[in-house]
């Protein structure tokens, strides 16, 4: 038990040393060298970014390292993985796994020259100021066509140091999906929960709804996080051309149906479609008695004629 807790008391030393030695003024550090515009955002739950600008007055060749202390119970840590401008200065850090608690956590940036003495910055911020939201999870609408009522649901953003509904207010927007840059047709704030109820007033057109979120009690960041894809509800109106269309088509239709139907009644079919009369069978007529024929026949032709017989070609 003694070496855990020595350690923790060295820790606490060297970084009371430390903050004392940077409270006080560098007389023979150059003016305008330490860093600039130092900001750090967390996102997706546990990665952390800080960046920052070189000091204006700083050498070309100065470089800077951070270290952070994430609560007075952990280890002073320098940065794992630096952000590098084209010159290969240090200008920020990444950080993994990064638990959010509720003190402040301190930050350190100092710098280094090969013939001056550069400033130091530090900061101390609470982390979950700093924190991005996530939008709400698995976002769905549903609308009653009868009653033209919609309920939007939805799950609260996953944090790393809360998982209660009571801790987010929620924006929701709506707009028309063919003018998703317009006019927000319906907006509304809600404390906690995770569905809510609004009036659909144009039931002909499809709508877009997004939604962001934001601390409202607990340690969250009180700033509004990111929007929420669009999520599509309603129905497509028809344009006025495709009605043109439909209303020419109908009407062609009822206009056919009624002319079959006159005509029908009236007969015009006959004086419009004359009938073409059938040739009549040139055999048609013939006597039956086939001996009277070639009787005749024998009578009208010489005997030396080789005639062929009417009969047998009937036959």
């Amino acid at each position: 038990m003694v070496a855990p807790l020595a350690l923790i008391f060295m820790t606490q030393w060297m970084l009371l040393i430390t903050q004392l030695c940077v409270g006080w003024r560098c007389i023979d550090c150059i003016n305008g060298s330490a860093i600039e515009n130092f900001s750090c955002v967390i996102y997706n739950i546990s990665l952390m970014n800080c960046s920052w600008q070189a000091g204006k007055d700083a050498p070309g060749d100065t470089q800077y390292f951070l270290y952070w202390q994430n609560s007075r119970y952990d280890d002073v840590m320098e940065c794992e993985l630096y952000i590098k401008d084209e010159n290969g200065r240090n200008t920020g850090c990444r950080f993994q796994n990064v638990r959010i608690e509720t003190e402040k956590t301190y930050f350190l940036v100092n710098g280094s020259s090969k013939d001056s003495l550069i400033q130091s910055y530090d900061a101390y911020i609470q982390l979950y100021k700093i924190e991005k939201l996530m939008p709400p999870a698995n976002i769905t609408v549903n609308c009653d066509e009868i009653k033209n009522n919609c309920i939007v649901q939805w799950q609260r953003p996953q944090i790393s140091h809360s998982n209660k509904d009571k801790c987010f207010k929620y924006k929701i927007d709506i707009k028309y999906k063919d003018n998703p840059e317009g006019k927000t047709i319906y907006t509304s704030i809600q404390e906690g929960g995770n569905n809510h109820m609004f009036q659909r007033y144009n039931t002909r057109k499809k709508c877009l709804l997004q939604m962001r979120a934001a601390g409202s009690v607990c340690f969250v960041n009180s700033a509004w996080g990111e929007w929420s894809e669009p999520v599509e509800f309603g129905n497509e109106e028809v344009s006025s051309s495709v009605w043109i269309l439909l209303v020419v088509a109908v009407g062609t239709l009822l206009v056919a149906i009624v002319t079959v139907l006159v005509c029908k009644r009236t007969g015009c079919w006959k004086a419009a479609f004359l009938q073409v009369p059938e040739p009549k069978n040139a055999f048609c007529g013939l006597p039956d008695n086939t001996e009277l024929m070639e009787s005749k026949i024998q009578s009208i032709t010489s005997d030396k004629e080789e005639i062929t017989l009417v009969s047998d070609i009937l036959r």
